[in-house]
């Protein structure tokens, strides 16, 4: 054998022994396993960092993650207790825990995970309505949490969470919810309406009593103001009378000057003059006819005696005049009305004297 021949034999059993060197060293990175089997039965599983293994003899399998990992499921139909189909996505949370078990005690533990929420959340959901089963995701999610973690622990897998995605009902179901929502808004609103309007009457008539009240207290307090003015001024002219001691023509004069008065009213087409009229007039006229006694202020002061005595008489003469224009009147009211009920005090001073 020549030199050529030795040298290419050389490399091949160099290569070839370097290749079965790479072959028995295997390098696992953290939180991976790979398990190992030995002329077709499982011998042991690789743990992270640096692992010799028998070239050619031993097969080692792919990496299995050991991490938390999730898993969404495309949407399954499920059939509702009142009927309904609806399509529901699930996301699973979990770990796998035993490497062994989840190689060799099933074949696909994704697709077997899969297929038992599938069943699962059929069992669970079929025994409750869609009202319910739209408001009671918690519940869902415990139950097949449940049945998952039971079900995989004998796989190598620990079923951590599980939630679901989304539940759509059928476009006719979210179209009738739709307008069962807007009616139920549509009622509290109409509900919110009345009752601000129901308080806002309430109030008004709170605002409305305490008005009327407030009215009337006033109306009362004014009321008694003016009665208690009245009364004062009735009691200063009451005193103010007896304490300047009228004569008796005084007091004839203020009762002349309310007659007028009688007869301004609407109604006065006829009135009686009552008998007393004359008398009154003819105390006034003596009392004009009399000297008027001089006051302090008409006796410190000089006046006209001529010209106040012409004015007395003027006065009396008028005085006289309307007694007996009034006397007249009084009598011919008297011939025209004989039974007029106030003949009999429509007399002159004189008739009465006479009685």
């Amino acid at each position: 054998m020549d030199v050529s021949g030795l040298l290419i034999a050389g490399l091949i059993l160099a290569a070839l022994a370097v290749f079965t060197v790479v072959r028995a060293v295997r390098i696992v990175p953290q939180a991976r396993a790979r398990n190992v089997e030995r002329l077709g039965r499982y011998r042991r599983t690789l743990r992270p960092g640096l692992n010799l293994v028998i070239p050619y003899i031993d097969r080692v399998y792919p990496v299995i993650d050991l991490r938390e990992q999730v898993v969404s499921f495309r949407p399954q139909p499920v059939i509702t207790e009142d009927n309904l189909v609806v399509e529901i996505d699930t996301v699973l949370y979990f770990q796998v825990t035993d490497p062994r078990a989840a190689a060799y005690e099933i074949a696909d533990f994704l697709q077997g995970v899969e297929q038992l929420t599938v069943t699962t959340l059929r069992n669970v959901v079929g025994s409750m309505d869609l009202e319910k089963t739209l408001t009671s995701r918690d519940t869902i999610n415990s139950q097949l949490r449940g049945v998952l973690d039971d079900a995989t622990g004998k796989w190598g897998l620990r079923v951590n969470r599980v939630e679901i995605k989304a539940i759509d009902p059928p476009q006719s179901i979210k179209d009738a919810m739709e307008k069962q929502m807007r009616a139920e808004r549509d009622k509290r609103a109409a509900i919110l309406g009345a009752e601000g309007q129901r308080q806002s009457q309430i109030l008004t008539a709170e605002g409305d009593k305490q008005a009327a009240v407030l009215r009337a207290e006033g109306n009362r307090t004014a009321e008694i103001l003016k009665a208690e003015g009245q009364s004062r001024a009735i009691d200063e002219v009451f005193q103010a009378v007896h304490r300047n001691d009228p004569d008796p023509g005084l007091l004839a004069y203020q009762y002349l000057q309310t007659l007028p008065q009688l007869a301004q009213g609407a109604g006065s087409t006829f009135w009686v003059i009552p008998g007393e009229v004359t008398t009154a007039l003819q105390g006034v006229s003596r009392a004009f006819g009399e000297a008027l006694p001089r006051s302090p202020a008409t006796r410190e002061t000089p006046t006209d005696d001529r010209a106040a005595t012409e004015a007395a008489d003027d006065a009396a003469k008028a005085a006289e005049a309307a007694a007996e224009a009034l006397a007249d009147a009084a009598d011919a009211d008297a011939e025209a009305l004989p039974f007029a009920p106030g003949r009999a005090s429509g007399r002159t001073a004189d008739d009465q004297g006479g009685a």
